[in-house]
């Protein structure tokens, strides 16, 4: 998802081979170096019962020098979309984005961590996330993301050695990484203002990377409605 970190949203194995040290917190659950593919799933659901189905593809270039980062790694969507990102003692963050209508990376403001260290239970951290899900009836543009693009969500590592079935196989050592925010939004003229939850689940695989997300964006309002997304591991290498 990260079109979610890919995320993120949103969202390296060998970095010592070549920083000349060992391996830094978070390699093993997060593969950054060159010739990996993954291809997920993404299917999303919204409360007037529309559906989506697409799959999309992840792969990672290698090593580059960026301005103002030093050594980042470069992973590229199928999408367009390239993110750079940073491995050392305090975790994996990414540091820069670029679409293929832009000329040149785009700083982010601050790093932007997919794994912070320590990999333990516990851990916490804060990063920015939009409304993926969230849409206006009535309104056009209907996505929240376009007025609300830096939604502050914290995250959390809830548990270790996890055990993940997805179509891509069976995973035995898996963290799950909670994110929670609220966007404060007008529901109706019953309700009011209302502030709406945003949840992610997110599993990590050692030696895999990234197997499942579950998205949660649920609205419940007549202005407004929202949904929840699935991102499946489906095939990797």
């Amino acid at each position: 998802m990260r079109r979610l970190l890919l995320l993120g949203s949103v969202p390296a194995l060998f970095v010592g081979a070549l920083s000349g040290c060992g391996p830094k917190p978070g390699e093993g659950w997060f593969p950054l170096d060159a010739g990996h593919h993954w291809t997920y799933r993404v299917s999303s659901e919204w409360e007037n019962n529309t559906q989506e189905r697409e799959l999309i593809t992840l792969s990672t270039v290698g090593a580059e020098d960026l301005a103002l980062s030093g050594k980042t790694w470069r992973r590229r969507s199928d999408s367009g979309v390239d993110y750079w990102l940073k491995s050392d003692d305090s975790g994996i963050y990414r540091v820069a984005s670029k679409s293929d209508l832009e000329d040149l990376p785009r700083q982010d403001p601050e790093p932007r961590f997919v794994l912070k260290a320590p990999i333990a239970v516990g851990t916490t951290w804060r990063s920015s996330t939009t409304a993926y899900l969230l849409r206006r009836r009535q309104e056009f543009p209907p996505e929240l993301k376009h007025s609300h693009p830096a939604i502050p969500m914290n995250y959390v590592i809830e548990a270790t050695g996890e055990k993940v079935k997805t179509a891509a196989g069976e995973f035995p050592d898996c963290l799950r990484v909670k994110g929670t925010a609220t966007l404060r939004l007008f529901a109706d003229p019953v309700v009011g203002w209302k502030d709406m939850p945003l949840t992610t689940l997110e599993w990590y695989c050692k030696g895999v990377g990234l197997v499942r997300v579950e998205r949660s964006e649920p609205a419940n309002s007549t202005f407004l409605t929202g949904g929840t997304q699935t991102l499946e591991l489906v095939a990797w290498e």
